[in-house]
C-alpha cells in the first residue's frame, strides 16, 4: 500500500480500513518485528557497540491480550491493535486512517470520533487530543488510549458522551513518535527525541556518544564515582545528600566543592572527556513548531541571539510535527487542543516566551486561566499555568546559588503555535511527578528526595536501584544506582499509571465537552405580500467557548458565522428571469455576516425573498460556522 499523504487522505469520508491499515503496517519488517535480528537498530544501523540488544521489560505490554487494562504499558502495535479492533467494532463512529509515515516509516494512526449519521466530523465544533511526540514520555499515549476506550465504550450509555460524539468530532492520535516509543520499549535506551540522527555536541559527528548498559541489566542508571585523582577533585560537583540516612540520593553543588562524579551509564565513546553527551537522535518535536521559531544551537551568528536546543533545520522540518500542523490548518473547526508529554505534573499552556499579559488578549487570558482551574479539579496538579513563567519558576530560588530563578524562553513551542498562530485553547500537559507525591521534609519542593521518601513507603522501593559496585573500563571502580529511568523517572511505576491516564483524560473530555455549539432555536417564514417572504433564522451559542477567540479574529483563523439561502439553481438562474430572487440582502453574494458568537449570546438573520409563480417553493437556510459547526433547516414557501 502506498503511503498516504495529507491531502490524499484529506477527501477520504470513510477512512482507511482496518484491513488496510494492517497492510501498511506490516509493508516493512522494523527491528522490533524482525525475529531474526539480535540488535534493535535505528534506520538500519546500530548506533553504538554494546547496546541495542532487545530488552522486554516486566512493566510493558508487548501483545494484545483479550482485554484492555491499565496495570503495564501498550507498545505501539498493541495500541495500534485496540484502534483496528474498536474500527471494526464501531464503523458509525469510529474513522481509522494513517496520517503520515514517521521518520523511519512507522504509520501514524488517527482516529476521528464521531456519530457519521449526523454530519461529517468537519462540520462540528472539534477536539484534537496527541500523546507520544516525546519517544521516553509514554504515559501521555496510555492517556489517549484510555480516553478512546472510555468515549467508545460510554457511547450510548453516558448521556453526555452520547451527546458529545453525536455533535462533535473529536480527533485522537495516541502516538506521533512511534519510532521513539518502539525504541524506548524494545531497548535500553531512553530518548526523549525522534530517533533521526542529530549532532547534539557540536563536534560535527552523529549520535557518536550514546549511553550504554554496562552491566546488562536492561535498564540504563547513573554511575557514581569518588573523586580521587587532583583532576577528579577539581571536577566533582556531587556529595551524598545526607537527608537521606541510607546515602542513596546525590546532590549537587559547585565544581571543586564534591566529592563525587556522577555520570549516566556508559562509556566516553569518541574519547573528548564527556560521557554520553551526543546519543540517539536529539532533536525535539516540540520545538519545531513554526510560531516563534529558533535555529539550533550555533544558528546564531551573531552570538547575541536566541538559539533552541533540539529546533530541528527549520520549522516544521520533521514529519511528525510537520503532519500535525497540516492537519490542524485542513481542520480549522478545531478549538481545543491538548498534546502531552512528561513528567512535570503541571497544566501547561502558552505564552512560551513571554508574560501571559503582554501577548494575550485579557478575555483569552480569562478563558485560558478558567482552564487552568478546570484542570486542577481533575489532576490535582501542583501547578497550572504558561510555559514562560509558571514552568520556569515553579522553584522559587536556584537550589545551589539561592538566587531568584528567572523565565527561561521556549521558541518554536506547541502551545504557542496553537494560540499565536491557530488561535486556540492549546495546552502541552505533562503527566507523572517521580513519585513526589508529598514534600516529606517541609521545604516546600517536590524533589527527588520526596520521591525517594514515596518510593520506600508506598513503591517498595522499587523505583530506586541500591549503589551497586562496578569496574568501568575507563572510571574503574565506580558504582552504577539510582532512580530507574523509564517506569520512575520518566513514566511511573505501572500500578500508577491508569490514575495519571484517566485524570489526564477526564480533564481533556472536560475540555471537549465545553466546546463552542451554535444551536438553532427557531426558523421563522412569513409571508409579508403576494410572492414576498420574510425568512428569520434564531440561533444561540449553548457551547461554553466562544465560536472564536480574539486572537482566532486576530489572524484569520476562522470566518465569521454567517447565514445564507440555498434554493434549487434553475429557480435562481439569470436575474431579471429568476423565479426566485433574494431581495436582502443586496449584498452580491446573498449572505448575512453575524460576526463571532459568543457564549450564550442569541442572534438572528433575516432574508426577504420574491417568488414568480404559483407553486410551492422549497430552501434551505444554512447557518456556517468555522467552529461553531455547520447547520442547515428547510422551509417551504407556500404562495
Amino acid at each position: 500500500m502506498k503511503k498516504i499523504t495529507l491531502l490524499a487522505f484529506a477527501s477520504i469520508v470513510t477512512g482507511v480500513a482496518a484491513a488496510q491499515v494492517r497492510s501498511f503496517q506490516e509493508e516493512k519488517l522494523f527491528p522490533e518485528k524482525n525475529e531474526k535480528s539480535k540488535f534493535y537498530t535505528v534506520s538500519g544501523e546500530r548506533h553504538g557497540p554494546s547496546f541495542f540488544k532487545k530488552f522486554v521489560f516486566p512493566e510493558v505490554e508487548y501483545n494484545p491480550g483479550e482485554k484492555l487494562t491499565f496495570d503495564k504499558y501498550h507498545t505501539v502495535d498493541v495500541m495500534y491493535a485496540w484502534y483496528q479492533k474498536w474500527a471494526a467494532q464501531y464503523p458509525d463512529i469510529v474513522d481509522l486512517y494513517v496520517i503520515s509515515e514517521s521518520y523511519e516509516g512507522r504509520p501514524i494512526y488517527q482516529m476521528t470520533l464521531t456519530n457519521k449519521k449526523t454530519g461529517k466530523d468537519t462540520d462540528k465544533p472539534a477536539a484534537y487530543f496527541e500523546g507520544g511526540r516525546h519517544s521516553g514520555e509514554i504515559t501521555a499515549s496510555e492517556s489517549i488510549l484510555w480516553m478512546t476506550q472510555h468515549l467508545l465504550e460510554n457511547y450510548g450509555k453516558d448521556p453526555e458522551i452520547t451527546a458529545l460524539i453525536d455533535t462533535k468530532s473529536i480527533y485522537l492520535r495516541p502516538q506521533n513518535n512511534p519510532d521513539g516509543s518502539n525504541l524506548y520499549l524494545f531497548t535500553e535506551q531512553r530518548n526523549r527525541s525522534t530517533v533521526r540522527a542529530y549532532d547534539n555536541d557540536n563536534d560535527g559527528l552523529l549520535d557518536e556518544d550514546p549511553e550504554e548498559d554496562l552491566d546488562r541489566d536492561g535498564i540504563i542508571y547513573q554511575i557514581r564515582k569518588k573523586a580521587i585523582t587532583p583532576e577528579e577533585k577539581e571536577k566533582a560537583n556531587f556529595i551524598i545528600d545526607p537527608k537521606d540516612p541510607k546515602g542513596r540520593l546525590m546532590k549537587r553543588t559547585f565544581p571543586g566543592k564534591g566529592e563525587y562524579l556522577v555520570y549516566t551509564e556508559g562509556i566516553d565513546n569518541d574519547g573528548d572527556g564527556s560521557f554520553n553527551e551526543d546519543g540517539v537522535g536529539g532533536l525535539d518535536l516540540h520545538r519545531n513548531y513554526p510560531e516563534n521559531w529558533r535555529p539550533n544551537s550555533g544558528g546564531d551568528l551573531t552570538g547575541r541571539g536566541y538559539t533552541q536546543g533540539g529546533a530541528g533545520e527549520y520549522p516544521l522540518s520533521e514529519t511528525e510535527t510537520r503532519s500535525t500542523v497540516l492537519w490542524m490548518l485542513s481542520h480549522p473547526n478545531i478549538s481545543v487542543v491538548n498534546s502531552m508529554d512528561t513528567r512535570v505534573p503541571m497544566h501547561l499552556r502558552p505564552p512560551s516566551t513571554s508574560k501571559s499579559e503582554e501577548r494575550m488578549y485579557p478575555q483569552d487570558l480569562a478563558i485560558y486561566m478558567e482552564m487552568d482551574k478546570l484542570g486542577l479539579s481533575f489532576t490535582g496538579y501542583p501547578w497550572a499555568g504558561d510555559v514562560y513563567e509558571t514552568y520556569s519558576t515553579r522553584y522559587k530560588v536556584n537550589s545551589m546559588t539561592g538566587d531568584p530563578l528567572k523565565p527561561e524562553p521556549l521558541f518554536g513551542h506547541g502551545p504557542d503555535f496553537g494560540y499565536f498562530y491557530y488561535g486556540s485553547i492549546w495546552y502541552g500537559d505533562e503527566l507523572w511527578n517521580n513519585g513526589a507525591m508529598k514534600d516529606y521534609d517541609g521545604d516546600g519542593i517536590y524533589d527527588d528526595y520526596d520521591g525517594l521518601m514515596w518510593d520506600d513507603e508506598a513503591n517498595g522501593s522499587k523505583g530506586f536501584k541500591a549503589w551497586t559496585p562496578f569496574t568501568h573500563p575507563q572510571l574503574g571502580e565506580v558504582e552504577i544506582g539510582g532512580f530507574h529511568p523509564k517506569f520512575f523517572g520518566q513514566n511511573g511505576p505501572p500500578w500508577q499509571l491508569e490514575d495519571w491516564a484517566k485524570k489526564q483524560a477526564l480533564f481533556n473530555l472536560a475540555m471537549a465537552k465545553r466546546l463552542p455549539q451554535l444551536t438553532i432555536s427557531d426558523l421563522k417564514v412569513k409571508k409579508i405580500a403576494a410572492g414576498e417572504f420574510e425568512i428569520t433564522l434564531e440561533w444561540s451559542n449553548t457551547g461554553k467557548l466562544p465560536v472564536a477567540l480574539e486572537q482566532a479574529k486576530l489572524v484569520k483563523i476562522v470566518q465569521e458565522d454567517r447565514v445564507s439561502l440555498d434554493f434549487e439553481k434553475e429557480l435562481t438562474k439569470g436575474y431579471e428571469a429568476a423565479k426566485v430572487k433574494i431581495t436582502s440582502p443586496t449584498l452580491y453574494d446573498k449572505t448575512i455576516y453575524s460576526g463571532y458568537t459568543g457564549v450564550g449570546e442569541k442572534k438572528s438573520a433575516t432574508f426577504k425573498v420574491k417568488v414568480e409563480g404559483t407553486e410551492a417553493v422549497k430552501g434551505k437556510i444554512k447557518l456556517s460556522s468555522t467552529r461553531g459547526g455547520f447547520l442547515e433547516r428547510e422551509f417551504t414557501l407556500n404562495q
